[in-house]
């Protein structure tokens, strides 16, 4: 099993970059003979791609993306100090997806076989 790390930092929306990691991720575990185990540790901007309620006007939802990759077994974990920045401490979020802190993902860098930034 290989153990692949995306540490994400855009916004929900504006750019591409939390898409395209997104999309990179589910496809990662649609591939066929090949056993991943995906976490997936939201910094900065990123923080709000697990809020629930989103209802872009068209186009891609990442909370649906989000979801669909918590289904396919990843794990989400938003940075503590980056949400109590924000505000979005006490906001409900995705089923699966909690608050962490940066020991939490110097412990998934340690144990990662690849780490992929966004």
């Amino acid at each position: 099993m290989q153990n692949i790390l995306f540490i994400l930092n855009e916004a929900a929306y504006g750019s591409e970059r939390t898409f395209n990691a997104l999309r990179l991720a589910i496809n990662l575990n649609e591939q066929e003979h090949q056993e991943v185990r995906l976490q997936i540790f939201l910094m900065s901007d990123s923080v709000s791609c697990a809020l629930m309620r989103q209802m872009p006007a068209e186009g891609y939802n990442i909370q649906q993306m989000l979801e669909i990759l918590v289904a396919q077994g990843a794990e989400v974990k938003l940075c503590k100090t980056c949400t109590d920045a924000r505000g979005l401490s006490v906001l409900p979020l995705i089923e699966g997806a909690e608050i962490a802190t940066l020991d939490d993902l110097s412990l998934w860098t340690l144990h990662a076989d690849k780490v992929l930034t966004f």
